[in-house]
């Protein structure tokens, strides 16, 4: 992001409306803005936590709401056991606290929009979130872009917003979902008993009608490089190729 679209947008405090345990690491926070915006999917917010003692912590993270939701916004947090921030939403924060955000922020990681070509989305963990907000807004502005999902996952109790994925997946044709999961054998035929590699790429990209022309991969870094070698190697362009990366 450029220094400019940060000083465009202010922070604001939020007040946090809603808290749902989403998976056994992950929480969904839903809060109110003061001062709503509207945002693209695949955009982000800054989240400033402050101290007694003035010190603060700030990390961003992807907005998971739909695009029609101005007044709410949905991020989905990662408990990861060395972050500085997502411990402090796990243990601590709690429905009528207020936290200080920024945002909408971010124009690179962002859905395509209006287009006929197929998109190609891979993600593990908290990594869904950007993916899932672009999902959502496809379904909202009722596109038929055909869509791909790759989605890396410990067991299935570990597949993020799963109820709504596999909702998805019956009711739209051209909505391919395929799960890796890599500890426990799969519930579906259709999915990944290993870690996410060129063959598995390969395969779901076979799913589709014609090649991507999007691809986007977010997750942790490790597993950024891992999957982005693994479309390169599945013969995608590297111009298609776009990451985002998160961390604690």
């Amino acid at each position: 992001m450029t220094e400019g679209a940060v000083q465009a947008a202010p922070w604001q405090k939020a007040v946090i409306d809603q808290v749902v345990q989403q998976t056994p690491a992950i929480k969904s926070f839903f809060f109110r803005l003061r001062t709503p915006f509207t945002h693209v999917a695949g955009q982000h917010v800054d989240v400033r936590l402050t101290a007694p003692n003035g010190y603060t912590a700030m990390r961003s993270y992807s907005i998971a709401s739909p695009t029609s939701d101005a007044g709410v916004l949905e991020l989905a947090i990662e408990r990861l056991p060395d972050g500085e921030v997502s411990p402090f939403f796990h243990d601590v924060a709690a429905v009528g606290d207020e936290i200080e955000l920024r945002g909408p922020l971010g124009g690179h990681f962002l859905w395509p929009g209006q287009g006929a070509e197929p998109i190609l989305l891979i993600g593990a963990g908290s990594g869904l979130v950007p993916l899932m907000a672009m999902i959502r807004q496809r379904r909202e502005m009722a596109q038929t872009v055909p869509t791909a999902l790759l989605l890396s996952a410990r067991t299935a109790r570990d597949v993020l917003f799963s109820d709504e994925l596999l909702a998805i997946e019956l009711d739209d044709p051209a909505f391919v979902l395929t799960l890796a999961i890599t500890r426990e054998a799969p519930k579906r035929a259709t999915d990944f008993a290993r870690r996410i590699d060129s063959t598995v790429v390969q395969e779901v990209v076979s799913r589709l009608p014609r090649t991507p022309a999007h691809v986007f991969v977010c997750g942790s870094n490790g597993f950024v490089n891992i999957a982005a070698d693994g479309a390169l190697l599945a013969g995608l362009d590297a111009a298609a190729i776009k990451t985002e990366r998160y961390g604690g």
